[in-house]
């Protein structure tokens, strides 16, 4: 167990001074915990490397990432990388920037997607990264003679990094219907200021099989199981204080993050000549220990997503979706019994103005429809139009 800094009262500082002092200290060391792994032992962990299923693309995020069956752009590296194979013409470039806790944390994705054998072989490149800068460090606040010097507090940032090599090949394509299989190499970097860092690398394998107005997709994710080796690096000095202050000094350690199966069908209703909507559901399932989902047990969860997209003219887009249903104790319930279903909302908006470059935009919440941590998302697509030869 991880023990806190306990600060004994000064003669010469204020109470209010002490209580500041060890709120930061204790700020500090929670970014550090919070953030690498505390055992020394490697394991499979619920909840590793989360930061990878925040989602990517407004277009997707603002459907409550239920995006398996029916995506079709450069995002498909991160949902399922057999849907890159629709990009067929030119390639194509989508770029993605979000911020969590009023600026605090911050999201961005970026990917590109290369059709390169005629037209049924694509390849794709993918970079995440979610990072909170500018946290304080406080490890040295306090001066060897107990009083607190507020200019030795310095600043460092933790980032979470992945990069996803894409490979899809179209499979079969006969009578309308199409069968792609993709892959993705994905290698994990994370770093907590100088402290620590760790390298990751895992496999990703989905599937796509579509018609004219439906398709069905299936996505593996870290197949090969994960995992993430984590190395610290602390100076002499650091050591020192973390010893003094009854603060372990944790050493390298490896985490493994469990194999995840998700599966999802879209279907295409056309109201009339100028307007149809899409809807999709997908079934997300881990096996990382009992999670509070619909489907919650020791062996096998199952996380339920669905989304709609209203498409005009393929023009405009109008989205909306619901996902991360948990239950849980309802507000003043002050008997603990009765308990609700709660769930993450999401809606969003697209406009296509021109043929190669795409608006999205999503309205997003992080925790629940009844907690204000919504966030608004922006991406951008743009296709690279080959140039025509003398012109």
């Amino acid at each position: 167990m991880t023990k806190f800094v306990k600060i004994e009262k000064p003669a010469t500082k204020s109470k209010l001074e002490m209580n500041c002092m060890q709120s930061r200290l204790i700020i500090f060391y929670l970014s550090l915990i919070l953030f690498v792994s505390n055992s020394m032992q490697a394991q499979i962990r619920i909840y590793s490397n989360e930061f990878l299923n925040i989602g990517a693309g407004a277009r997707g995020m603002s459907m409550g990432g239920a995006q398996i069956a029916s995506v079709n752009d450069a995002t498909a590296g991160y949902w399922n990388p057999a849907g890159l194979t629709h990009i067929k013409e030119q390639p194509s470039l989508s770029l993605m920037h979000a911020e969590y806790f009023a600026g605090i944390g911050k999201y961005d994705f970026g990917s590109i997607a290369i059709p390169v054998k005629e037209k049924r072989r694509t390849i794709g490149l993918s970079v995440l990264r979610f990072a909170v800068d500018d946290i304080p460090n406080t490890l040295y606040l306090i001066e060897p003679d107990g009083s607190i010097n507020y200019a030795n507090i310095s600043s460092f940032s933790s980032a979470d990094w992945a990069f996803l090599l894409s490979l899809a090949q179209v499979i079969r394509e006969k009578n309308n219907k199409s069968l792609s299989f993709g892959m993705n190499a994905k290698v994990i970097h994370r770093n907590v200021g100088t402290f620590a860092k760790a390298w990751g690398f895992g496999l990703d394998a989905g599937v796509q099989y579509s018609g004219p107005n439906w398709s069905l997709g299936l996505m593996a994710r870290d197949i090969t199981t994960t995992f993430n080796t984590w190395s610290f690096s602390f100076t002499d000095r650091e050591k020192e204080v973390l010893f003094l202050t009854n603060n372990e000094i944790p050493v390298r350690s490896t985490e493994l993050t469990a194999p995840r199966l998700i599966l999802g069908g879209s279907y295409d209703f056309r109201i009339n000549k100028s307007f149809k909507l899409k809807a999709e559901m997908n079934l997300d399932f881990t096996f990382d220990g009992q999670r509070n989902t619909v489907l919650s047990s020791n062996l096998i969860n199952g996380d339920p997503r669905i989304g709609l997209e209203g498409n005009l003219k393929n023009v405009f887009f109008i989205r909306a979706g619901i996902y991360n249903f948990q239950r849980t104790i309802a507000d003043g319930d002050t008997t603990n019994q009765k308990k609700v279903w709660i769930y993450q909302p999401g809606a969003g908006a697209g406009l296509v103005l021109n043929k190669s470059f795409y608006v999205d935009y999503a309205f997003t919440n992080l925790a629940n429809q009844s907690n204000p941590l919504y966030t608004h998302i922006i991406s951008l697509r743009l296709d690279l139009v080959k140039k025509i030869r003398g012109k």
